[in-house]
């Protein structure tokens, strides 16, 4: 693809935020738990290696203002994430594999990047970041790029448990004209042809992901609310609770699956 060379040219001279950690490159076998299997292992070669090189990941683009973003002052409180949460941002390494996960001030789920606007708004006096915005993307990126490699290991017991219910029964329930559930297609019917396209287990392991289809980075909320479109539903507004909800449920199919935002998708 043509965006290649200028990713590549980008990348050497602005200098992408990589990690000393990766997955292994092409390995398939590597984005397996078990029986669960990440949408890596659906793509297409060309779409792999995009994904496995950071250099020319789309991704890195939102990596790298994510990581301006970590280190910037903001808000009434003069700081920044850096300020608590060291500029390395090595301190969260595995943070993003248990997210979503109950918030006790809050009395709910709270995702990545509402955990990242809350820390804003509270922590720092700053204004929180519209979702879908290239901050929040970004910054979403870069934290969840810490734990790439590491295993998805959301909490479905305790206080989530009542949540991640509610996550199985919207992912259960029929909806929209066309009368179908999430559950058809990823439970029912994944490693099978709808038309030219295999179906694939829905995992969420890699977002935000750079889909080719949308040419920009993206949460699992966007894919939430195309999905929704596409079965002539009535999508959700982000960060609604029935999204996060699902968004918990939806991490729990891919227990053990390894972080592997920005992943690229077709």
């Amino acid at each position: 693809m043509r965006v290649l060379p200028l990713l590549a040219t980008l990348a050497v001279t602005f200098g992408f935020a990589t990690m000393a950690w990766s997955l292994p490159a092409g390995n398939a076998a590597s984005h397996t738990a078990g029986d669960k299997k990440s949408g890596y292992v659906y793509a297409e070669p060309q779409t792999r290696a995009m994904q496995d090189d950071d250099f020319t990941n789309p991704g890195f683009l939102w990596v790298d203002k994510g990581k301006a973003l970590w280190s910037k002052v903001d808000g009434t409180a003069g700081k920044s994430c850096a300020a608590c949460h060291g500029a390395d941002a090595a301190a969260m390494r595995g943070v993003a594999a248990k997210y979503p996960k109950y918030d006790r001030k809050a009395g709910k789920l709270v995702d990545i990047e509402q955990r990242i606007n809350l820390e804003r708004v509270e922590k720092m006096g700053a204004a929180p970041l519209e979702w879908e915005s290239d901050g929040l993307l970004g910054l979403t990126a870069f934290v969840k790029l810490q734990s790439r490699g590491q295993p998805v290991a959301v909490a479905t017991d305790g206080p989530a448990r009542q949540f991640w219910l509610k996550g199985k029964t919207y992912y259960e329930t029929r909806r929209g004209q066309l009368d179908l559930a999430c559950a058809a297609c990823h439970i029912a019917n994944h490693d099978r042809k709808l038309r030219s396209e295999t179906l694939s287990q829905g995992q969420s392991n890699g977002f935000p992901t750079y889909r080719l289809s949308w040419e920009t980075l993206g949460s699992v909320h966007r894919r939430f609310r195309e999905c929704n479109s596409q079965i002539r539903a009535e999508p959700e507004p982000y960060g609604s609770d029935d999204y996060v909800n699902l968004e918990l449920y939806v991490a729990s199919r891919g227990q053990g699956l390894p972080v592997e935002s920005p992943s690229v998708r077709k």
